[in-house]
């Protein structure tokens, strides 16, 4: 069994229940709160019925207020997965973006996700899906943009005829065109009459 601790003499009940009050971490408020019932005479295993854990949290609280005050008992992240990316390496992708890719050399006419991400295992030995290395790139300011496909047939002087084009002045609708249709179903046409035999 550990030996008992003692809480730091700076503080007392009423100043963590204050400060549990005011604080917008949740998981800060509740150690707060055990802590204070602590200063108020209640045991570890109290304490750790009324923060709703077991008494090994309690005496880590403990520790952690102790060493660095209420600001130890807010909840700490680990911060993520460590950039694989150093800044020259991101500095290198950047010009290489930049200046685009040699077709006789690169085989490429434009920088494709898998292309990167070969070229930066190759020259510096990171491992990168293509997805991540595309929100990288997109982070950075970058846009991978393709420009519409073209047929290799494709023949531009046979596209010129085939286009359809309006004719330069609109023709006005001539007076021969029928109105209406008259009661024996032939059509008539305004300001002439049909004879009745």
């Amino acid at each position: 069994m550990g030996s008992p601790l003692s809480l730091r003499d700076d503080h007392d009940s009423s100043e963590l229940r204050r400060l549990a009050r005011r604080s917008r971490h949740a998981g800060q408020s509740r150690r707060l709160l055990a802590l204070a019932a602590i200063y108020d005479g209640a045991s570890r295993g109290e304490a750790a019925l009324l923060a709703g854990t077991d008494r090994q949290s309690i005496r880590d609280w403990v520790m952690r207020f102790n060493a660095d005050g209420p600001d130890g008992l807010v909840d700490r992240h680990g911060g993520g997965q460590k950039a694989r990316l150093t800044q020259e390496m991101l500095s290198a992708l950047k010009t290489r973006l930049e200046e685009g890719p040699i077709p006789a050399v690169h085989g490429v006419v434009r920088w494709r996700l898998c292309d990167l991400c070969g070229w930066l295992h190759e020259t510096y030995g990171v491992t990168l899906s293509e997805t991540r290395l595309g929100q990288i790139i997109r982070r950075e300011g970058f846009r991978l943009l393709t420009a519409r496909p073209r047929h290799y047939r494709q023949d531009t002087k046979a596209q010129d005829i085939f286009k359809k084009s309006s004719p330069v002045s609109w023709r006005r609708s001539g007076p021969d065109i029928p109105e209406k249709i008259s009661k024996s179903g032939g059509l008539t046409r305004r300001g002439s009459a049909r004879k009745r035999s």
